[in-house]
């Protein structure tokens, strides 16, 4: 027993064909992140075109993301099932077709129904993605730098969105945006075949339908009631729609506990690993996301910047999350990563308290507190994600990674949805206390819903009383930006401490590929070793081509790459 723990192999590494073959995944996750900002430019000329209802319109900007959440937990297991790399290309020609429908869409209705079949495509690419980079990255550290890579392309996507859709848009009709991830999608089309290995859970259980429904309906109802409780703040509707999505995801999760082959093993949230990263990833997306919020309006609303111009300033804290993705690897080979992300976190804080200076210009001040913002957040989003799916065996990977993907689209929607409400009631509380005299009960209503409508009803005002209602806004909320600014660095702080806490069991790479492994529970060492079975010949080879350890053997490479404790009985 002890010699065949002595002679374990580590992790096998990752060759030219496995880092061409990520290039090819970074492609979707780009594009996906691009789909989510560009649409928001061509609002103007669509409705124009094809002059949707208020009602349509809202649901060509939100279906894409209700089924994009809705939809995660399913396609992530029905990867596992069927295999990544099928479910990635059945994914990216859905998408494909979709955009074609979406450009050229002559009327509203379908053109929902085609970012209704992108939010759905958009589904099976985000699990399929991070769940081959499992599957192809059995190295840690390689597997951290190929995260990294992911993550930045995502970023990328997000900041690079508003520029392309705007030079498009100025170039080309309205349904020009959608036509961006054809050329993209043929691409991923041709290569995966060739360059991405084909893997899936070998004995994956029956799938079961209810739990289907259940989650889909589930995330569907949450997120839209949150989101909805963003836009208009707290009414009945929306609340009662949010709990019943509450209500249906508890029905999914006590359903699951009775399954044989549940569609999310519950047994993943004992691992400390998962859920320690799964939690502070959450109170850190939460954060970000009320945060980014306020950014975005602070660029075009307060420094009067167009679309374009503040996607423009958006490009520095883009190029500090490439600098920390090329960093972050090689820290946590030195460091234990708990203590990088935790130091992460502490920076980030930083680049947070330095939104509470601004006064109502400062754009220098802005920028570098976004810098400094990004810098802080990257080791947590690529190593936070990085545990996460380091933590299951590769056959539960796309089951993972739709884990995650699920948790930051709640973060991100409950972050907008609370911390814009909160930062909302500080507007409207201080522009109560300082409305300018003369401004009558009709246009004071308008100003103290929204910024925007404040500062277009001051247009209106003649003379001297337009111009103080804009200042009266724009101070109000910049103090709703301050309030908020340090609501989030309480948040991002207290994650820090979470994160040094709760994961700091766990080595740095290159200690853990030289045979640290996880803290081993005590009453190992006490007991009785169980019987090994039977070791299987050194040529066997597992999928993806490597000798695979037999499994339960103490020192056999774990989801982790760290070495199995010998069991007690």
């Amino acid at each position: 027993m002890t010699e065949v723990a002595a002679s374990a192999a580590p992790p096998p590494k990752a060759g030219r064909r496995e880092w061409v073959g990520l290039a090819v995944l970074a492609l979707p996750a780009m594009l996906i992140s691009m789909d989510m900002t560009v649409l928001y430019l061509a609002v103007p000329a669509l409705s124009a075109d094809l002059a949707p209802t208020s009602s349509q319109l809202l649901w060509i900007l939100d279906i894409y993301a209700f089924l994009v959440a809705g939809f995660l937990m399913t396609m992530g297991s029905l990867g596992d099932r069927i295999g990544r790399r099928k479910l990635l290309i059945i994914g990216a020609a859905a998408f494909g077709l979709a955009s074609v429908v979406a450009a050229y869409a002559p009327n509203a209705e379908l053109l929902i129904a085609a970012r209704a079949l992108l939010g759905i495509a958009g589904a099976t690419l985000m699990p399929s993605t991070l769940a081959l980079i499992r599957n192809m990255f059995h190295d840690p550290a390689q597997r951290a730098s190929a995260i990294a890579v992911w993550m930045t392309a995502f970023m990328v996507g997000m900041s690079i969105g508003p520029l392309v859709g705007g030079a498009f848009l100025s170039n080309f009709w309205w349904g020009s945006v959608f036509l961006m991830a054809v050329p993209a999608m043929v691409l991923l089309l041709a290569a995966a075949p060739v360059l991405l290995p084909e893997h899936k859970d070998p004995a994956p259980g029956r799938l079961d339908g209810w739990s289907l429904l259940l989650s889909v309906g589930a995330m569907m109802t949450l997120v839209y009631g949150v989101k909805e409780i963003a836009k208009d703040g707290i009414a009945v509707q929306p609340a009662l729609i949010a709990l019943l999505g509450v209500a249906l995801g508890t029905v999914f999760v006590l359903r699951q506990r009775t399954l044989e082959a549940p569609l999310l093993d519950l047994k993943l949230f004992a691992n400390r690993k998962f859920s320690a990263s799964l939690a502070t990833m959450t109170l850190v997306l939460f954060a970000m996301a009320g945060m980014y919020l306020f950014m975005a309006q602070y660029l075009q609303l307060i420094l009067g910047m167009s679309p374009f111009e503040a996607g423009l300033w958006t490009l520095p804290q883009t190029v500090a999350m490439m600098v920390v993705g090329a960093v972050t690897p090689g820290l946590v080979k030195k460091y234990r990563p708990a203590y990088v992300m935790a130091a992460g976190l502490a920076v980030a804080v930083v680049g947070c308290s330095l939104y509470t200076q601004l006064d109502g210009g400062q754009l220098g001040l802005l920028i570098v507190g976004n810098v400094i913002f990004a810098l802080g957040l990257g080791p947590m989003t690529i190593m936070g994600t990085d545990m996460i799916l380091g933590a299951v065996e590769p056959d539960k990977a796309g089951i993972a990674s739709a884990v995650s993907e699920t948790n930051q689209e709640l973060g991100n929607a409950l972050g907008v949805a609370l911390l814009g409400s909160v930062g909302t009631a500080v507007y409207r509380g201080h522009l109560e206390d300082t409305m300018p005299q003369g401004v009558d009960a009709g246009t004071a209503e308008v100003a103290l819903d929204t910024l925007g409508g404040a500062l277009a009803s001051a247009a209106e005002l003649p003379g001297r009383a337009g111009e103080a209602l804009a200042d009266a806004a724009r101070t109000a909320f910049t103090e709703g930006l301050h309030f908020n600014a340090v609501v989030s660095a309480t948040l991002i702080a207290g994650a820090a401490v979470l994160v040094a806490v709760l994961l700091k069991h766990v080595q740095p790479v290159a200690q853990d590929l030289a045979g640290g492994g996880p803290e081993q529970d005590p009453a190992a060492a006490k007991g009785t070793a169980e019987p090994a079975p039977a070791v299987q010949d050194p040529a066997a080879k597992g999928s993806q081509g490597e000798v695979q350890a037999p499994s339960g053997v103490a020192g056999a490479p774990s989801p982790e790459g760290e070495l199995n404790p010998v069991k007690s009985t």
